[in-house]
């Protein structure tokens, strides 16, 4: 893997654009076709859930920008107007958020719960990689600890340097960074580059540095449990005529144990 961040071509580094699409949910011809699935994701997470939802049956991926991680307030809004752009084309009769909070204190529930959808688990995308335990372990055993993730480590400069305009102005750096003093890469993938990346970017901030290899995670329970429900209760509804596939989207609460709107 090159060292130039945009060489990657599966990252979404332009904002513009969505290259986890696997369908345009505002796409009228799509309007015919037979009920599908939609995950809603965060583009930190798109590589993973476009490999995720592969083997899934009527299951589309669309994400929205990574770069909103730098400014949470506008998540919800976005979330939303996704929801009901999917929802007006007609296509999904179900819809999952593959969002936690993601500090956006508590505003993207309050969207969900009106929209009735529900989302990943938890505070962070974070905790979906390394599972609630572990991640409430390495959260209590150091509380001032910097995340990184595969996407994250690979476009550091990017969100985070240039994104916080720390390369523009300095001195913002101890304002953002001077309370943390571990870095921890949560891996999906094994990739010395990315590693060599992450142990950088914890030398670019003065941080003590830690590797743990999670893979998916239980971002894959999360999904896989989400899409497989969602499509059962879709042919369901279908069996029984009832034509209006919007009208429950919430998967019952005792069906879905490892997904839920509530934070951890």
């Amino acid at each position: 893997m090159p060292q130039s961040e945009a060489a990657d071509p599966a990252d979404p580094a332009d904002d513009s654009a969505d290259p986890a699409d696997s369908a345009d949910p505002a796409d009228p011809a799509a309007a015919g076709a037979a009920p599908r699935v939609l995950v809603i994701g965060c583009g930190a997470l798109a590589r993973e859930l476009v490999e995720l939802t592969r083997p899934l049956p009527h299951v589309d991926v669309t994400c929205l920008p990574p770069s909103l991680h730098n400014r949470p307030g506008g998540i919800p809004g976005a979330v939303r107007a996704k929801i009901r752009a999917a929802r007006a084309c007609g296509r999904y009769a179900r819809i999952f958020v593959a969002y936690a909070d993601c500090g956006t204190g508590g505003l993207l529930d309050a969207v969900l719960a009106e929209e009735g959808v529900d989302r990943l688990p938890g505070a962070h995308c974070y905790e979906s990689f390394a599972g609630q335990v572990d991640f409430a372990r390495l959260a209590e055993e150091e509380p001032a600890t910097f995340w990184l993730t595969d996407f994250l480590a690979w476009n550091f400069q990017r969100l985070v340097i240039r994104g916080l305009g720390i390369d523009r102005h300095p001195e913002l750096e101890s304002m953002y960074f001077g309370n943390y003093r571990r870095l921890v890469y949560l891996s999906q993938t094994d990739d010395a580059d990315l590693l060599a990346l992450a142990r950088r970017a914890a030398e670019r901030l003065g941080l003590a540095f830690e590797h743990r290899h999670t893979g998916y995670g239980e971002l894959a329970t999360s999904i896989t449990t989400a899409a497989t429900a969602a499509t059962a209760a879709t042919a369901a509804t279908a069996a029984a005529g009832a034509g209006r596939p919007f009208a429950a989207e919430r998967t019952p609460a005792a069906a879905r144990p490892a997904i839920g709107v509530g934070a951890a």
